[in-house]
């Protein structure tokens, strides 16, 4: 009896709430119409781009990348361009005091970057750090830091320090709903860093190089990535691959194109183009070639047989033919070419012939 006069009272109160257009909570939960909801909304301003289209005002957003590739080094670029309008808080759980210095300095002219002063950099203190409850403590402070700061932008750098089992989907996803409340409760953009497994330079960036478990990637508002170029070492391709507030505009049929390069002191990622990830793909079909299968090529293209190839090489006749079959569309070019034009000799022409004794399938 106790129960129906509880469900009558919730009842009851929540058909009040909608018929006044109310919200009414329910526990953990928030209930309002979809036309209140969308009624109060509209009263707020629409969220901001904080850094082009990667990271907008109020969400929660991931950088990834494989390291070395200066997911560091942008994450800094973003928080001093946004920092000359409104204050930044950078946690910077990877580099010490000085070799943050040496980034920003240089030491051949002695030119030194100037951060904006709404920027700020905060260190963990190992002296600080407590064996229990490091994971809430952390946020904590973080809390406390942005509101003595006056800062609603906040960069960490990088999760995995933050967050200790960050592959186990149960704890992760504990730790980002902590991030999550934190982010709604205090009106924060929260930019966290991550890294990515060992990628192959021949396949697209998505969402499962995330390192980690993959429940991380659902609770983001918004995720970028940096992939190296396969075409140039020196350059990097920034991609978005996940969206909510905005538009996919750097997919992969416009990927961001930037060479990291110090200038008056400053580490940063300077812009080069736009492009298609494919561009800086490396291409399966392409296909390194040794100096041993360049002299048996060069050979099997003078005409030689596979068994004089071998004697020329000091290497099998069954590796002299593992060897032409891998490089079999290379060979058909070759003999294809070497047909039309013609200039076979009679000695080659013998030569050619020997080659298609030995295995007539390699042509």
């Amino acid at each position: 009896m106790m129960n129906e006069e509880v469900i009558n009272a919730i009842t009851s109160e929540i058909d009040g709430a909608f018929s006044s257009e109310k919200a009414v909570d329910i526990g953990m939960l928030t209930i309002k119409s979809a036309n209140q909801t969308v009624e109060d909304a509209s009263h707020r301003p629409d969220p901001e781009q904080l850094y082009l289209e990667l990271w907008y005002e109020g969400e929660v957003c991931c950088l990834f990348a494989d390291s070395n590739l200066g997911k560091s080094i942008f994450a800094v670029q973003m928080a001093d361009e946004i920092a000359r309008t409104r204050n930044v808080l950078y946690v910077d759980c990877e580099l010490s005091d000085k070799q943050f210095q040496l980034r920003y300095h240089s030491s051949e002219d002695g030119a030194k970057h100037i951060f904006p002063e709404g920027l700020f950099r905060a260190e963990v203190n190992p002296y600080a750090i407590g064996a229990d409850g490091y994971e809430e403590a952390i946020i904590h402070d973080i809390e406390a830091a942005a509101q003595k700061l006056n800062c609603y932008i906040i960069i960490i750098d990088n999760l995995t320090y933050l967050c200790n089992s960050a592959d186990k989907g149960v704890d992760a996803g504990v730790f980002m709903m902590k991030l999550m409340a934190l982010n709604k409760k205090r009106n924060l953009s929260l930019l966290l860093i991550a890294h990515t497994p060992k990628r192959d330079l021949s396949s697209p960036i998505t969402q499962n190089h995330l390192a980690g478990s993959k429940k991380l990637y659902n609770f983001f508002d918004s995720v970028f990535a940096i992939g190296m170029s396969a075409k140039v070492s020196s350059l990097r391709y920034v991609k978005q691959v996940k969206v909510r507030a905005g538009a996919f505009r750097y997919d992969a049929n416009n990927v961001l194109v930037y060479e990291v390069d110090k200038v008056n002191g400053f580490l940063k990622f300077n812009f080069r183009e736009f492009a298609t990830e494919e561009e800086h793909l490396r291409h399966r079909q392409t296909i390194e070639v040794n100096e041993t299968e360049m002299k048996v090529l060069q050979l099997n293209k003078e005409g030689l047989s596979l068994r004089k190839i071998a004697d020329e090489t000091g290497i099998s006749k069954s590796t002299v033919g593992n060897i032409l079959k891998k490089h079999k569309d290379q060979v058909s070019n070759v003999h294809a070419e070497t047909k039309e034009d013609g200039q076979l000799d009679s000695g080659q022409k013998g030569k050619r012939s020997n080659y298609e004794d030995d295995d007539p399938t390699l042509l």
